[in-house]
């Protein structure tokens, strides 16, 4: 059989392996630019404008002015206050709820796939299927939440002090299973030798936790807590279908108003472009330690 060159082989196929190779690569750039990067533009070009979608008037520029309104605004620095604290409480529970279910999984139990596999369904359900499955379980009247605490019909997304920690509970109940997840996977990383060693020289429950468990967890753990950081300080969906309480109304729902209710384009592209600024500070704070932890 006679041995063909590189390019007769390529002629021979047609299409050559850098044809091919942009042939997926050129669709998924003009995908990214046109979704992605343009949008981005195009929004942060109207924040220094005072431009409004319901109206017909051309956008003018006025610089910083949306900026310096927003940065000088009360309410929406309440709003920031609200969106932190639902984020710590959110989060924090996340954490706390999901290393605590992954610690019990990792050990050897009966159906244990199928109680993982049960664990997940909620994260694999819709932002706003969940809200309106968890609206009617805190009904006053016959919901079943006031049932089984003893509560005579208590209005948890009515009270404006606990609206905002009942919206924190549905968000830990959906997505702790994520944390679980991570968890369970840095668990099943960490070497049987390590613990066969603490028994050994009679270690307690407490020191194998603190010294070989949660500093070998705790990188992994720390990716888990970015990304739901991220996705908590973007929470919209969630809280705008379970209350409309002023004590609930974060960032998010903040901006969703300012753009599609009030219609200040220009304003609220502003304030996405602070939020942004926002997430992606905090996001490289956490890298920051995270790349301390994994350097211990």
């Amino acid at each position: 059989m006679t041995k063909l060159d590189p390019e007769s082989r390529a002629a021979a196929r047609g299409l050559s392996d850098l044809t091919i190779r942009n042939l997926f690569i050129i669709p998924t750039i003009a995908f990214l630019i046109i979704f992605n990067i343009f949008p981005l533009l195009y929004s942060l070009a109207y924040s220094f404008t005072d431009f409004r979608a319901s109206t017909n008037a051309p956008a003018n520029f006025v610089g910083l002015q949306n900026y310096r309104d927003l940065l000088s605004d009360p309410f929406i620095w309440k709003n920031f206050s609200i969106t932190a604290k639902y984020v710590l409480i959110s989060v924090t529970g996340q954490v706390f709820v999901g290393f605590g279910l992954a610690m019990l999984l990792n050990r050897s139990i009966p159906a244990k796939g199928l109680i993982t596999t049960l664990l997940l369904l909620p994260m694999m359900l819709s932002m706003a299927v969940v809200g309106l499955f968890w609206k009617l379980l805190y009904d006053p009247n016959f919901g079943i939440i006031n049932y089984f605490l003893g509560l005579d019909k208590f209005e948890w997304l009515a009270d404006p002090d606990m609206a905002l920690y009942a919206i924190a509970i549905v968000d830990i109940w959906m997505w702790a299973p994520f944390v679980m997840l991570l968890s369970l996977a840095g668990l099943s990383a960490v070497p049987k030798h390590l613990y066969e060693a603490a028994e050994i020289d009679r270690a307690s429950g407490l020191y194998t936790f603190f010294r070989i468990t949660l500093p070998l967890v705790a990188p992994i753990l720390m990716i888990a807590i970015i990304f739901r950081t991220m996705e908590a300080f973007k929470t919209f969906d969630l809280a705008y279908v379970l209350s409309s309480q002023p004590t609930t109304e974060l960032i998010a729902i903040r901006l969703y108003k300012m753009a599609f209710q009030e219609w200040q384009t220009g304003m609220s592209s502003a304030l996405a472009y602070i939020v942004l600024i926002m997430v992606v500070a905090i996001t490289n704070i956490y890298v920051k330690y995270l790349n301390k932890v994994k350097a211990r």
